[in-house]
This record gives structure tokens, C-alpha cells and sequence, in this order.
């Protein structure tokens, strides 16, 4: 049985917003969460659903000390943009007799109680501390085609700024992502999902009522699946399908339970040496050999810190034992001989001519390789971020860069002893 929202005017929330938002819709009505970023392609509905809310939320009259502000990052596309979704959910609610629409300033006011929706461009992240509100606070803050801001710095000070004074808020972030897997908004999101505050919604257009887009739309969407399969992933279905350069398109980054850590017999472990400016880094993984799954779920990485030092971390903060293998970048001889002499099963890696293309080969092969956010955020980062060397126009070369690269080349000396047995 369908739950059933209803206006005091009688429209149907139904008939407003898309069946895949009914949840978010009730977390939302339970106050359970103040961060809902809502991702997808187009067609999918979700700045239609975040003005119903904004809209809705604000006329109820435990919310009437509620004002909202909304942004894009370019002024200009205000009016074309989020001011018209907000006009489309006014008219939609079937509530236009209370509410006033201006557009110097542009604002929408409901009059029963004076509250006020601000439309903000964000050209610089210091104009948000001269938003001022008649009286109440800032409860609602809407972050329109999120992708187009200045990164993670300019959206946490426009938070700081307009997240104060009250007592509970609600945050929407929208956008459709970004193709390349490494662009900031990406990253943001990804690590958006770990925290407890937020929820973290991704819809299609394939989940919206087909009346509601037209058959044109439809249309429009089957062709592209057609003709251009990659286009149609990344504009309808709102996947990050990347730009062609990532060297690793095998990733999963998220948790790794300690069930799941348990379960894991046979460990992998690996050291790249460091000082500064590149620091020392150490992993260890397990491999799934049937399912060709590599989970990568500890790190240590520090700079300037002697060889003794380190190996007592790994001693005691990692439980690295007499007898477990770590095996470390040969270049440096004498680390490899201090490890030992500290009680640490250190063993140089092979390398020799083709190693690393062949090492970087196995890695790419795999069906996926598991990092876990949280226990090994640089190793999570820089495979993410991990891009061939690109030409003078700009295209992408066969070439793996030397640079930001560390974890990586741990994780190809810790399963140097799988993927050169596989190829012997």
C-alpha cells in the first residue's frame, strides 16, 4: 500500500514528486538527517523533488521561523534555473495565492509569515556572511548543479556561514556527476556516503513516471542509448564513466567490515620507502584468487620518520609479526636490512625489466580492487586519482606517471609474489 501525503489544500504529494523520493521524503519528515545530496541523470527529478520540500517544509507551522537560501554558482542562470523550480513547485502545490515572487531582489515570500527563499549566485564564497534574514534563521540551503562550485573549501564556508542560529537545518546538494571519476564533486560525494548525517540518493530517469518526462524524452534517451553508449551512461544514467585516462576504471571505495577482515587468511603487505618530500607508506590487502578481488584495508604513511620507528608501528599498531612477509621497494638496501634486524620479515622486491608495466597490467586486470575509505584514505585518493601521461594535445598516452604514486607501488611490491608467479 502506497503511504499517502497530503496537502492541507489537497494535492496529493504523489502527484509531485517521484515514487523514488518517498523514502528521502519520510527521512526528511522524521528529521533523521540534515544532508541529503541527491545525484543522477537527467530526467531524474530531483530538483523537482528538492523545491516541493523547500517549499512544503517552509509552510509548516513548526517551521515558520524558517527562511531558505538557494545557489548556483553562476548568478546569471538563477532565473532560468532554480527561481522557475521554484515557481513550478508554488504552482504545482496550488499555493501561488501565498506566495509572492520578485525578481529585484529576486526572492519568493509566504505571506502568512513573511519567510523568505533568497537566490544567490556564488561568485565569491565571502558574499554568504551578508545574508541576513528578517528574523528566524536559515533552515533550508539548496547547492543547485553542485559540481559547478570552487571545490570542498568554498562549500564549507558558505555552510559555516549560513548553517547558524537555529535549532535543526536541512542541506540538499543536486547535480548530475561529473564524467571523470577525479573531479572534486565526485570525491565530495564519495565521501559523503561515510558520514552518518547524510544521506546520499542516485536516481534515473528510468524510475520517473513516464508521463511526467514525454515521449519525446523517452525517445530522445533510447536513441543516445543506441547510438552512443557511453554518452547515454553519463547523461541519463548519471554515471562517472571517466575521460579515458584513469588508469584504474576497476575501483570500489568503500567500507570493508571487520566481518569481512576475519574472513581474510592469506595477507598481503607491502613498504615504499619515504622522507620528504615523499613519505613512507605501508599496506596490507588480501586477494581473493577465485573471484579476483583485491580489498586493500590498512595504511600507515608518514614522513620523516626513521626506519626503527616505523617498524615499531607496524610492530605494534599493525600486528606485523616475525614471521609475515613485507615485502619493500629494493632501491634501498639498507631500510630492507634495518627491517630485519628489527624483527620484521622484510624482503626486497624483484623488480627487474617490465616490472612495473607488468605489475600496473595484473593490477588493471583485476575484476575489482576494494579500498576502503576510511582505513586507507591516501591509498583511496591516489588510485582514484591515478591518470596516464598525457601527449602534447592533450590525449592519453600508454605511459604511467611517476609521481603521487606511492600506495600504488606498495600494493605492486606487496603482490609481487601472485602476479609473478602467474606470469613465470
Amino acid at each position: 500500500m502506497q503511504p499517502q501525503y497530503q496537502m492541507t489544500n489537497n494535492v496529493s504529494l504523489l502527484n509531485c514528486i517521484g515514487q523514488a523520493f518517498y523514502a528521502i521524503h519520510q527521512d526528511i519528515k522524521r528529521n533523521q538527517h540534515t544532508y541529503y545530496d541527491l545525484t543522477g541523470g537527467r530526467g531524474s527529478l530531483k530538483s523537482s523533488f528538492i523545491s516541493i520540500e523547500i517549499i512544503t517544509g517552509m509552510m509548516k507551522p513548526e517551521n515558520k521561523m524558517k527562511h531558505a537560501v538557494i545557489y548556483r554558482k553562476v548568478g546569471d542562470t538563477l532565473e532560468t534555473s532554480v527561481y522557475s523550480q521554484i515557481e513550478w513547485a508554488i504552482e504545482k502545490l496550488e499555493v501561488g495565492h501565498l506566495w509572492k515572487l520578485t525578481k529585484s531582489p529576486m526572492r519568493a515570500t509566504y505571506l502568512p509569515t513573511g519567510q523568505k527563499i533568497i537566490f544567490k549566485g556564488l561568485d565569491k564564497a565571502q558574499k554568504s556572511k551578508s545574508i541576513k534574514v528578517p528574523f528566524g534563521y536559515i533552515g533550508y540551503l539548496w547547492f543547485e548543479e553542485f559540481d559547478e562550485f570552487g571545490g570542498e573549501e568554498e562549500i564549507r564556508k558558505v555552510q559555516q556561514s549560513v548553517i547558524r542560529g537555529g535549532d535543526d537545518f536541512i542541506v540538499f546538494k543536486s547535480m548530475n556527476p561529473p564524467k571523470s571519476k577525479r573531479n572534486w564533486a565526485n570525491d565530495y560525494i564519495d565521501k559523503e556516503k561515510l558520514k552518518t548525517d547524510t544521506v546520499v540518493s542516485h536516481t534515473t530517469y528510468l524510475q520517473a513516471p513516464k508521463e511526467w518526462l514525454g515521449k519525446q524524452f523517452i525517445d530522445d534517451a533510447e536513441w543516445l542509448k543506441e547510438v552512443n553508449p557511453k554518452a547515454y551512461e553519463h547523461e541519463y544514467m548519471g554515471i562517472a564513466v571517466g575521460t579515458g585516462t584513469e588508469v584504474f576504471d576497476n575501483l570500489e571505495i568503500r567500507r570493508i567490515t571487520d566481518d569481512e577482515i576475519a574472513r581474510f587468511d592469506k595477507l598481503y603487505r607491502g613498504v615504499d620507502w619515504g622522507w620528504y618530500p615523499d613519505p613512507f607508506h605501508y599496506g596490507c590487502m588480501y586477494y581473493d584468487k577465485a573471484r579476483m578481488i583485491l580489498y586493500i584495508f590498512e595504511e600507515f604513511r608518514t614522513n620523516k620518520m626513521k626506519n626503527p620507528d616505523t617498524a615499531e608501528v607496524l610492530k605494534d599498531e599493525y600486528n606485523v609479526g616475525r614471521y609475515d612477509i613485507v615485502t619493500c621497494d629494493s632501491s634501498e638496501e639498507k631500510s630492507v636490512a634495518d627491517y630485519r634486524a628489527f624483527g620484521i620479515n622484510a624482503r626486497p622486491a624483484e623488480k627487474g625489466p617490465g616490472s612495473v608495466r607488468y605489475g600496473m597490467k595484473w593490477l588493471q586486470s583485476l575484476v575489482k580492487i576494494v579500498i576502503d575509505p576510511i582505513r586507507c584514505p591516501e591509498t583511496a585518493n591516489e588510485f582514484k586519482k591515478y591518470e596516464y601521461v598525457l601527449d602534447k594535445e592533450g590525449n592519453p598516452t600508454s605511459a604511467y606517471p611517476d609521481a603521487d604514486n606511492h600506495s600504488i607501488d606498495m600494493t605492486r611490491y606487496a603482490m609481487e609474489q601472485v602476479w609473478k608467479r602467474r606470469g613465470a
